[in-house]
């Protein structure tokens, strides 16, 4: 079955870094695109990056310049590189698939940017 498990997150200082990792397993990664989306609490769940299945890379305005996202087919996993974290960076990070009719979610991974 489809399996998404994110990792990488944790507590950070303004402008430190984190690396988040996707594992997915139970489908051909090469075949799709992936989403990393996050969600603060109180807010809703929103679009951070999206590669797709062909490279293509998407980044929501406010990250753009900052975080990173790669795919490796062979090890099927996908990253999101996060430099220069802001206050307003703090989520939970959650990587999705969507495949037809389903969306496929993973259990997230906790990042908080605190001084």
């Amino acid at each position: 079955q489809v399996q998404l498990v994110e990792s990488g997150g944790n507590l950070v200082q303004p402008g430190g870094s984190l690396r988040l990792s996707c594992a997915a397993s139970g489908f051909t990664l090469d075949h799709y695109a992936i989403g990393w989306f996050r969600q603060a609490p109180g807010k809703e769940r929103e679009g951070v990056s999206c590669i797709g299945k062909d490279g293509t890379i998407y980044y929501k305005a406010s990250v753009k310049g900052r975080f990173t996202i790669s795919r490796d087919n062979a090890k099927k996993m996908v990253t999101l590189q996060m430099n220069s974290l802001k206050l307003e960076d703090t989520a939970v990070y959650y990587c999705n698939l969507k495949s037809g009719p389903y969306d496929y979610w993973g259990q997230g991974t906790q990042v908080t940017v605190s001084s």
